[in-house]
């Protein structure tokens, strides 16, 4: 690690970031708010593709922006022998190297772990795939949505129309990709702060959904019968867990699964006969859907305000960020800024950073940062 005045406790940490899109930009860039120094390798001409994406802000996307506020972006043809020679120079001060191409990619350019674990022996590297670096899915091309397929978890829920709901966040890319690349990479920083040694992580998405699914697993593995689509407690098949529609065509997500709470949402609604679901779920998952029905949204939050219910609105992500609370919480305001962090188009414009969950105290001083521009930073 480099010398640095920066208390963040990443600083003093150099990254390289061969990754594009979202997986690995979210990583480096929660490694980025602790601190470190991180650098993106990109492509000449157009160099990380989520640049063209829309909206536009500034000279890049917004999606760009939001993941890579405060990196540096260098520009290198890593099939060019004398240009891959300047990565290798980077490699030798580095401390982490995080990449997402297919498997084998990095070999076929000689920065594969081996080589440049020779190079520099303290290199931790880690590689961020669908489907891992080994094993018959290991060269398939595929998105968030085919992960989420492949392991079983799109398939535990259903829609009105019995298929399969097509999520609302990128589940595998997020909580299967970036945050378990991040975790284990500050594991790998710790280990090598007593044995001096870098390593190797291989971070396989897929691999990482079936830790989410941890309740329909231990169901399956301790009854021997596997979950039917809708069926487990919190996919469908609990009227304990649901969103229903109101008679303003609104909707409540009620989750009372523990039977305080399951008790005491009956009384509001007048349906305390219906305590005991047990026998048929279904019964009484539509016997309370009809009652929800004949009563306007905020004629429901109303009963049930101030009472251990756990009801809320389903609300658009427009009123969720005008609520007091977030606005408390800095998540957003009148000052347009999250937690004080902005983020700057390079002409002025600012809006907030990106909310990561990164502590305050960890983050440093609120401040304005850009994205990089492409191949701005040279380390001549």
């Amino acid at each position: 690690m480099t010398v640095n005045a920066d208390r963040r406790p990443l600083a003093g940490v150099r990254v390289l970031d061969f990754s594009t899109l979202l997986p690995g930009p979210m990583c480096s860039l929660l490694l980025a708010e602790a601190g470190a120094e991180v650098i993106k390798i990109e492509r000449p001409g157009r160099g990380d593709e989520m640049r063209i994406y829309p909206t536009s802000f500034g000279s890049d996307s917004a999606n760009f922006a939001l993941l890579n506020r405060g990196k540096r972006s260098f520009v290198c043809d890593l099939k060019d022998l004398g240009e891959r020679e300047r990565v290798l120079d980077l490699v030798r001060d580095a401390d982490v190297l995080i990449e997402q191409f297919r498997a084998g990619v990095m070999a076929r350019l000689g920065l594969d772990y081996a080589s440049l674990s020779a190079i520099n022996p303290r290199l931790i590297y880690c590689s961020i795939t669908g489907y891992g670096q080994s094993g018959p899915l290991a060269d398939v091309a595929a998105h968030d949505l085919n992960y989420l397929a492949e392991t079983g978890m799109l398939g535990l829920g259903v829609d009105a129309t019995g298929a399969p709901p097509l999520p609302q966040a990128l589940i595998a890319d997020l909580a299967g990709g970036a945050y378990p690349a991040m975790m284990n990479i500050l594991l790998a920083l710790r280990q090598r702060d007593a044995s001096g040694q870098g390593c190797r992580l291989d971070v396989a998405m897929a691999d990482n959904l079936f830790t989410l699914m941890y309740e329909s697993l231990g169901e399956a593995w301790v009854r021997r019968a596997w979950p039917t689509p809708g069926s487990g407690l919190v996919t469908g098949g609990s009227a304990r867990y649901q969103v229903y529609r109101t008679a303003d065509a609104r909707y409540l997500a009620c989750a009372p699964l523990e039977d305080r709470f399951w008790s005491q949402f009956l009384q509001v609604i007048g349906a305390p006969h219906l305590q005991d679901d047990s026998g048929d779920p279904a019964a009484i998952r539509d016997a309370i859907a009809a009652i929800i029905a004949t009563q306007t949204q905020a004629h429901w939050l109303e009963k049930m305000q101030g009472l251990d219910v756990c009801v809320s609105p389903v609300r658009s992500l427009q009123d969720a960020l005008a609520h007091e609370h977030f606005v408390h919480r800095g998540i957003a305001g009148p000052a347009q800024s999250v937690r004080g962090h902005r983020l700057d188009d390079g002409g002025g414009q600012q809006i907030p950073a990106l909310p990561v969950p990164i502590d305050a105290q960890f983050r440093g001083e609120p401040m304005a940062k850009c994205a990089p521009r492409l191949g701005e930073w040279d380390p001549k």
